[in-house]
């Protein structure tokens, strides 16, 4: 009852601040009910309203509304279950950022792109998670984006437990350009972003489409000088240091993608398409600053090096620049068509790579000595996939009121994880190691011969679909998938669905299912090194995250990772009237057993060999369950208002994870139990009001985000902070100049609203904490303008 009412009053709010303010996009959904679908079922016949899970719809409107040219920035403002974080100087992960579906892991939510599974990026991110890259699809490309709400491993195979992301792309003849500027209200972050996309028909059998983006984005800095830099500059008046010494904000980055999709029709039986899309970028950001009368291990006098130290070459400090250039690419084709008036096919295979290459400026490699060079190349990284597909869909009439829809279909999928080592400084143990300097780049250790390799993994998966209509109130659904992995062995999962309406725009829906998420080459095999700052010490430190078979992971307790299961039941109902208004509100409950994380912090015993020189080291674990449990509310109300007609939207999420088991060495330590109950808010909301009038359009959205913990890692134990709910409004308005020109202009996080201060980092300079759900960079406005022949 009390979360029932807390959920009331939440509404509540956000409907009275949609009509208190304007948003800055489309509706967030269309609203449709009507729109075909074509995620979470093989029915071709099937609409959003006659779905038996939770799907939204976005439209390529609403995608482009947003300021951010990185797609997971967008879904975040307007789904509430989908979070992302900015993570600044957090290694590899200020560039490929962590975006999650109902508070689950990132590599918890399945992406496809027309209906095809998307390839990983190479990063292992949070808690080893292994996730699709959102931001390498150029937004200019997609038509529009269907999100299942609802696990779907039955159907599409691992990864799929928190939902999917389905991104459709554009098919349609035409041209189109934008341009667009922005800047957040302190004056920097300046961005420029720029795309065309132009589309051909062929004749009237089929249409290629080609899309192109460009975007730069300067850094930003929402950061105060460290304490002890200030105190270092006091006791050396005649040095230069930096104020501030570090930067804490998003990276500078430089991005190129480019989309295609094309089909031809040469018969009603055969159809040719493909489609595909690239990109290459590279990024900056800043490490933490390296203070001379603090940093030991780097400015201490060796006696490997007599008369040389580090103060000769970084007399004022140094802050290492961690850089990244990346390329990826995913390409699709195949066959579709109809063999005979029921049974049809689609034939299909693709390629997708991520490749990421990281460098080091500004630093040194202290056990070198004088001989250290001050820039590093620290290796690459490689995730390669192919898969084949055969699917088939087959009408049978058994007499009801309509054909039984049956879907089959077989998949062989390869995935290829591969790290090349860098240049052998960035990971050398010189002489002065011995007497207590550094080894290996400073900021970021290299990949080294021993971390180096490849390694594979191949699958093979048969699915079977079924829906069917036994009377004209009731669809009921069944799937279920069997599939074989190199690395483990087999699993089979199953969805059962059904749809009741009893009164004609207005319908119940349920589904029980299983799922699973099996863990990758990379997950299985990579061991990476990361450095941290001590806030206590402010010394640098060390840590090694092993793979399962690691030798010292398994000495400290390991157990080869197996695949994540899950068990998720939703009940909802779902409503669409004659006079605009739509809704659905949905109930959930996800289980997951073997779920997949880093074990707590060991220190290396000394017993143990340790010739990478970690100070501590976790591994890769899947012993502990959690259980999620939430609800979704959207509504949506289309009507002619006066002259004009005016779009009001709401959608609320309110998720609640609980950790219900595990073993001493997933959980000894509090903070997993806080990450993955406190780390992200419980409630979460966005609600829109737009009114068009002629030529002119005004939008505006209010965007919320509950209280949440921040859990800072740290060598001589992790830190807490609570944060309290946050609230941020957006506004833009438009005009079409011309029938081709059209211009657009607003500010996101227009009141320029900042969160609370990270006390406990507060020694690092940094002002807002990095773990934040929203932007911390205050204010942001821009002006778009768009161009259409």
């Amino acid at each position: 009852m009390k979360f029932m009412t807390a959920s009331a009053l939440v509404a509540l709010q956000f409907a009275a601040c949609s009509f208190a303010a304007a948003q800055d996009a489309a509706p967030a959904a269309d609203n449709a009910g009507d729109a075909i679908i074509v995620t979470g079922t093989r029915d071709a016949k099937r609409t959003k309203f006659d779905a038996l899970a939770p799907i939204d719809v976005l439209s390529s409107k609403a995608i482009d509304g947003s300021v951010s040219n990185d797609l997971s920035d967008t879904l975040a403002q307007l789904l509430p279950s989908f979070n992302v974080q900015r993570l600044p100087a957090a290694d590899g992960q200020a560039f490929v950022r962590p975006a999650t579906l109902r508070g689950l892991s990132a590599d918890q939510t399945l992406v496809l792109v027309n209906g095809k599974r998307y390839h990983r990026s190479a990063l292992l991110g949070t808690r080893g998670a292994q996730s699709a890259d959102l931001a390498t699809i150029p937004n200019l490309a997609i038509k529009r984006i269907e999100v299942l709400r609802d696990g779907a491993s039955a159907q599409y195979g691992s990864d799929a437990i928190a939902g999917v992301v389905n991104i459709i792309l554009d098919d349609q003849p035409g041209m189109e350009a934008y341009g667009q500027f922005s800047q957040y209200y302190k004056g920097d972050g300046t961005t420029y972003q720029s795309g065309a996309q132009g589309g051909l028909a062929l004749g009237d059998r089929g249409s290629i489409v080609f899309t192109g983006e460009f975007s730069k984005s300067d850094a930003t800095s929402r950061t105060r000088q460290r304490p002890d830099a200030a105190a270092f500059q006091a006791a050396n008046p005649d040095l230069d240091v930096p104020d501030p010494v570090q930067r804490w904000g998003q990276p500078d980055l430089r991005s190129v993608r480019a989309g295609v999709n094309a089909h031809y029709d040469f018969s009603d039986a055969v159809t040719l398409y493909a489609f595909g899309t690239a990109g290459n970028g590279e990024g900056v950001t800043d490490f933490n600053w390296r203070n001379p009368a603090s940093t030991a291990n780097v400015y201490g006098n060796s006696s490997a090096f007599p008369g040389f130290n580090f103060a000769s070459l970084y007399p004022a400090g140094f802050t290492p620049r961690f850089g990244t250039k990346y390329d990826d690419y995913q390409a699709d084709a195949g066959l579709r068509g109809a063999i005979s008036e029921r049974l049809t096919y689609d034939i299909s295979a693709s390629s997708g790579r991520s490749r990421i290459n990281y460098n080091m400026h500004e630093s040194l490699n202290a056990s070198m000595g004088p001989d250290s060079p001050t820039s590093f190349y620290l290796g690459r990284l490689r995730q390669s996939e192919f898969n084949l597909n055969a699917d088939f869909v087959y009408r049978l009439p058994l007499g009801l009121v309509e054909p039984a829809n049956i879907a089959f279909g077989a998949e062989r999928r390869k995935e290829t994880y591969g790290i090349r080592p860098g240049d052998p400084a960035s990971y050398a143990i010189g002489a002065g190691a011995a007497t207590g300097l550094a080894p290996n780049s400073n900021g970021f250790p290299g990949f080294s011969p021993l971390n180096a390799g490849q390694w594979s993994q191949t699958s093979y998966a048969g699915y079977v679909d079924v829906e069917v209509r036994p009377i004209e109130a009731v669809t009921l659904g069944a799937a279920g998938r069997y599939e074989d992995f190199s690395a483990f062995g087999d699993t089979f999962n199953y969805k059962l669905s059904a749809r009741f309406e009893p009164v004609k725009g207005v319908a119940l829906r349920g589904t029980y299912s299983t799922g699973f998420r099996a863990p990758t080459p990379a997950q299985l095999n990579a061991v990476n090194t990361s450095q941290g700052l001590d806030t206590t010490t402010m010394q640098i430190f060390n840590t090694g995250r092993l793979s399962p078979n690691d030798p010292i992971a398994i000495a400290l307790g390991a157990k080869p990772l197996t695949p994540e299961k899950s068990r998720t039941i939703t009940a909802g109902l779902t409503f669409q009237s004659s006079f605009g208004l739509t809704g659905s509100v949905d109930l959930y409950q996800i289980k997951l057993r073997d779920r997949f994380g880093q074990s707590r912090t060991f220190a290396v015993p000394a017993s143990l060999p340790n010739p990478q020189r970690f100070t501590s080291v976790t591994y890769f674990t899947n012993d502990f369950d959690t259980r999620t449990r939430g609800v979704d509310v959207v509504l949506a109300y289309t009507k002619p208002v006066g002259p004009g007609t005016a779009d009001i939207s709401l959608a609320y999420n309110y998720n609640q994870t609980k950790v219900t088991s595990g073993t001493s060495a997933a959980i000894a330590n509090e903070s997993q139990r806080i990450i993955f109950e406190e780390r992200l808010p419980k409630h979460n909301g966005t609600a829109s009001l737009g009114y068009t009038l002629g030529k002119f359009g005004i939008q505006g959205r209010a965007r919320y985000y509950g209280a949440w913990t921040d859990v800072s890692g740290n060598a001589t134990g992790d830190l807490y902070q609570r944060f309290g709910s946050m609230v941020l409004f957006d506004l833009s308005a438009s005009v079409q100049v011309t029938p081709n020109i059209s211009i657009r202009g607003g500010a996101e996080n227009i009141f320029n609203a900042y969160p609370d201060e990270a006390t406990n980092q507060a020694v690092r300079g940094l002002i807002y904490s990095r773990n934040a759900p929203y932007d911390t960079d205050g204010g942001q406005y821009y002006v778009r303008l768009g161009l259409t022949f």
